[in-house]
């Protein structure tokens, strides 16, 4: 049954309901009932105490809705659902900007999710507000006053939602360990959800503090690599003070475009790929990475394959291998093959 449609007839039989009834049985009636039933179903059953008072539903009705074993229930200060169950990620989002008031943008982790970056779990639900509005940060929302609301937002119904440069910048500079804001920026980067360029201009538009991390991991990616795997070994091959290979670049055959490989030594013909399914956007996506080491392989190129827990875990045994590979090639014309350095992509 319509939560703002209940027949006197069905009321008028429950013992003790005939208030309740009468109440609602004449917002049925008010011309704005329809209204408030579409704006619920925009909202995702989402609604302010303000929005449900102008819509017609009076102080006591709204009291008992939202009481132990009510139709409703409060998310937040002055912010209901009025379904019951647990809230889904849609409401909690609409409920953190109905409580933020207008002008409010999801940002960080919570944004990011929204763009369709995996692996973004957050309790929390992080939004910007301008910063004459003295909200406080409450339940599972953080409220962070900005002198730099986003010219431009995105928009998925009620909520509205940071670009993807701004929410990886805000998400990153609440994070202290560099593995965690590597993985951050490469995954926005390797997504093309945004450029280096773009992830540039919020490092330097934003504030210096708690941007140390940001900085070195943003000028990682900017070397070529594209996920975290990736500059773990960008980093491990520094560490092994091995000769530096390109990241990324692109491998042409004459004009036909055979791979781009995670690090590449062009004298040696040797190239290294951090391999793992999580960076891999598709299992089409595994089976091309399968099918551009054939191709590379028939060239004579040397691929090695370097799992990230290897990486991690095994640092000496990679740095060996790859050691190997140089020295065997040493001396040997390399395969014919045209080499692009990423940048010129």
């Amino acid at each position: 049954m319509d939560d703002f449609q209940v027949r006197l007839s069905t009321a008028s039989a429950r013992p003790g309901a005939a208030r309740t009834a009468a109440l609602e049985a004449g917002l049925a009636a008010r011309p704005n009932a329809a209204s408030l039933a579409k704006l619920l179903e925009y909202q995702h059953g989402v609604i302010t105490r303000a929005q449900a008072l102008a819509s017609g539903l009076n102080r006591d009705l709204i009291h008992r809705r939202v009481q132990p074993g009510g139709r409703w229930q409060r998310l937040l200060p002055g912010v209901y659902l009025t379904v019951t169950g647990s809230p889904t990620n849609d409401q909690r989002d609409t409920a953190a900007l109905l409580y933020a008031g207008p002008g409010g943008t999801l940002t960080g982790t919570s944004a990011l999710r929204r763009h369709g970056v995996r692996g973004m779990p957050s309790q929390v639900v992080d939004v910007l507000v301008p910063s004459q509005r003295r909200r406080q940060s409450t339940e599972y929302v953080v409220v962070h006053r900005t002198w730099r609301p986003p010219p431009l937002a995105c928009y998925d119904g009620p909520v509205q939602f940071a670009l993807a440069a701004r929410a990886v910048a805000d998400a990153v500079r609440a994070l202290n360990d560099l593995a965690e804001v590597r993985a951050v920026v490469a995954a926005a980067v390797q997504s093309r959800l945004c450029t280096i360029d773009q992830l540039t201009g919020e490092l330097d538009s934003g504030s210096v503090r708690e941007s140390a991390l940001f900085r070195r991991a943003l000028g990682e990616v900017r070397q070529g690599a594209r996920s975290g795997p990736e500059i773990d070994l960008m980093d491990l091959i520094k560490r092994g003070r091995l000769p530096m290979p390109l990241f990324n670049p692109r491998l042409m055959d004459g004009d036909e475009f055979i791979a781009s490989p995670d690090a590449w030594w062009p004298q040696a013909g040797v190239a290294a790929e951090a391999d793992s399914r999580e960076w891999h956007l598709s299992p089409e996506d595994w089976e091309q990475t399968m099918r551009r080491h054939a191709k590379m392989t028939s060239l004579g190129i040397l691929v090695l394959h370097f799992t990230p827990r290897q990486i991690k875990e095994q640092p000496l045994e990679v740095l060996g291998a790859i050691q190997a590979a140089l020295s065997a090639r040493r001396g040997q014309p390399g395969p014919l093959v045209r080499t692009m350095p990423a940048t010129e992509a």
